[in-house]
């Protein structure tokens, strides 16, 4: 069996690239996974069906559809031990052309969102439970285009900080994990990256989403019960300062 046989899960932003290969990998080990989505429903339900999860549409930036899909999940699944807060939009351009709404959009998501969601976390899970927080290696030292989406990627780390000290009481381990440049969409997107990519980082090359899901399954085991607090960089040894 393997390291979370028996733990109940939701992964947030599940449909695709980093979400979709931490549903698969939690899954592979043994835990029942909730795969969220936003917009992409046949994506999630596919992925639900291959692995023996469970696709539940919430938009993370509202309330009441993060509350309902924590209590779907407590319902279907019998109660919840994981947390991966992985949803997340990123708009890469200059802070002097950043629209009010595009700023509220990016924010409403990436922070807000994961905000709620961590509350509902510390609201129900387990003791002994593991949230993780997805943020990005680019909030170490910043980038050029990068201002808005940094700014709501390092709100997110604050919350693994605070909530590592109040959740230790419950054996509840709180995370983060930061990854480098990884081969999603975005990174396709902008082939500048694939360029930078293997000047960067010191392991010459980009990561893959499964890499990335490896730490988080890690941080989600028993193996590493005393890990809290913490930002780990999987980024190949990426460092952006």
């Amino acid at each position: 069996m393997g390291s979370l046989s028996g733990k109940a899960a939701i992964v947030t932003g599940a449909s695709r690239g980093i979400g979709r290969a931490i549903a698969e990998r939690l899954a592979a080990e043994g835990a029942r996974v909730v795969v969220n989505y936003s917009n992409s429903a046949a994506a999630a339900e596919a992925l639900a069906a291959r692995i023996g999860g469970i696709a539940v549409r919430a938009d993370v930036s509202q309330k009441q559809e993060v509350v309902e899909m924590f209590e779907r999940a407590e319902g279907a699944l019998g109660g919840l031990d994981i947390v991966v807060n992985n949803a997340g939009v990123a708009l890469m351009k200059p802070l002097a052309d950043f629209s009010d709404e595009e700023f509220e959009r990016v924010f409403a998501v990436n922070a807000r969102g994961a905000f709620y969601c961590c509350r509902e976390a510390a609201r129900r899970l387990r003791q002994d439970g593991r949230i993780v927080n997805i943020s990005t290696g680019a909030t170490v030292g910043g980038t050029a285009g990068g201002a808005v989406y940094c700014a709501s990627k390092a709100s997110v780390e604050q919350f693994t900080r605070a909530l590592a000290r109040e959740l230790a009481p419950r054996r509840i381990t709180v995370n983060t994990v930061s990854p480098g440049f990884t081969e999603t969409d975005m990174f396709a997107s902008l082939p500048h990256l694939a360029d930078l990519a293997p000047k960067l980082t010191p392991l010459g090359r980009a990561g893959k989403p499964e890499e990335v899901a490896a730490v988080v399954a890690w941080l989600c085991s028993e193996d590493a019960r005393w890990i809290t607090g913490q930002n780990i960089q999987a980024g190949g040894g990426l460092t952006m300062t």
